[in-house]
């Protein structure tokens, strides 16, 4: 979704509230996660004392392989951003977002916003027990003599 921020950047006090989904196949092409459901996207950006602020959320639901167990399961993850837009920058800033051609791309924005948050090792459940390193079985749905001895 792109955003026109042209009356934004002048006009101090303008707001404009954001609603959008990212398609699952807008999501398709993400390499390394499996999206259950489009990306739900709401906030929105606004021009107080001259700086234009943007604030969203994002709720989305993943499908994911536990790193322990292999099971695959489904996870829901709600995130909250809040960025500063500026039109232009006079050195290499991360602190920023610039707006191109006095607009943003927010899908652009917002995948890069959840992948960094998103967590880099995925357990079913917090007190996962995994496999057995031995006979490969599940130790959350059953024991072995494997490790006994």
């Amino acid at each position: 979704m792109r955003i026109d921020l042209k009356q934004l950047f002048s006009i101090v006090g303008e707001s404009k509230n954001i609603s959008c989904e990212i398609s699952r196949d807008e999501l398709s092409g993400i390499k390394g996660f499996e999206f259950a459901s489009p990306i739900a996207i709401k906030g929105r950006i606004y021009n107080r004392a001259g700086v234009v602020h943007l604030e969203y959320s994002a709720d989305l639901t993943l499908l994911l392989t536990c790193d322990r167990c292999l099971k695959e399961f489904e996870r829901l993850y709600h995130f909250d951003f809040q960025h500063i837009v500026v039109p232009s920058v006079s050195s290499d800033n991360d602190e920023y977002i610039v707006a191109d051609g006095e607009s943003i791309e927010l899908n652009e924005t917002a995948l890069t916003d959840i992948i960094l948050q998103l967590p880099t090792k995925n357990l079913c459940r917090d007190d996962c027990k995994g496999l057995c390193m031995v006979c490969g079985c599940d130790l959350n749905e059953s024991e072995c003599d494997c490790l006994a001895t």
